[in-house]
Formats: C-alpha cells, structure tokens, sequence
C-alpha cells in the first residue's frame, strides 16, 4: 500500500518526524521493559535534564526539554510516585516547584547511563550509519531500516535487571 506520508514528502515533514519519533519511543520503551526498567522512554529526558542541570523549576525544566509545561507537570508527577524525584517549593517563591533526583532516582540515572543510554544511542547511531544525501531520503532510509531491524532488536537482547 502506498506510504501518503512519504509520497507528500516536504508537505508533511511534521508528520513524518513524529512517525518516526514515535517509532523510536516505542522500540525504545521495548528495551526499558526488557531491562525491567521502572520508567517511560518518554520520561527519560526528563531525568537526564535533571541530572545534567541539577534540581530545577517546573518551568524551567519544560524550557530545558523544548515540552509544554503540562507534560513536565505530569511526568513530574509520575516519577514522584515512583519515589524518582521529589517536588518542593522554592525558598524565594513558595509557588514555585523545585524538582530534584531523589537517592534512587540518582541510582536509576546512574545504572541507566551506564547500560541503557549507551545501547539505544548505539542502536540510533547503528540505524543512522549510512545516511547521506537529501533529508527525505534519509528519513525514508531510517524508516526502512527501523521497518527491517526495530531499534530494540538492534540494541540487542538484556540481561539482568536495571533498576
């Protein structure tokens, strides 16, 4: 069947990056369940934001991560139930929120910068290695190569547990 995505080519780029995006989670959270991880692909930048800048406001770890402010408010609120991060206010404006890694949200980032995040940019680099040429051409060749190898195979299989 024909791929209208793809034969629209620059007419709906918005749409094509967000297919592929959403491909990418999807493999990727495949993986994290593999690893027995406790966390969404899709929270993962939240936490690596805040380990790369330490606790921030609410607002501002939307402004790091380029998200709405409301998707910020909700992961927040997930990893806090996980005991991942915690939420306080702020000592100069009692209405603004600090989010900061807890002991073992630290301990998650810590494992997963050592055995997750190495195997999926592997696995992204692995799928982006023969790339060149004219950008729609590059995504059609991402997108064939995430329809012959997903990325959760190409990141090979887990052992063990991350957690």
């Amino acid at each position: 069947m024909e791929d209208v995505i793809r034969s629209l080519g620059f007419l709906c780029l918005g749409s094509r990056f967000k297919r592929i995006g959403e491909q990418l989670q999807a493999d990727t959270q495949r993986v994290l369940d593999r690893l027995d991880v406790p966390v969404q692909s899709s929270q993962y930048p939240l936490l690596a934001a805040l380990d790369r800048l330490g606790p921030l406001p609410v607002g501002e770890l939307a402004q790091a991560l380029g998200i709405a402010q409301p998707g910020v408010t909700r992961s927040v609120a997930i990893l806090a139930e996980l005991g991942l991060v915690e939420v306080s206010p702020s000592n100069n404006d009692q209405r603004r929120r600090i989010v900061a890694l807890t002991r073992n949200g630290r301990r998650l980032v810590d494992v997963a910068k050592r055995d997750v995040w190495p195997r999926i940019e592997k696995a992204v680099a692995n799928l982006c290695v023969d790339l060149s040429g004219p950008l729609l051409d590059q995504l059609a060749a991402i997108e064939d190569g995430l329809a012959a190898a997903p990325l959760h195979r190409r990141a090979g299989r887990a052992v063990g547990s991350v957690q």
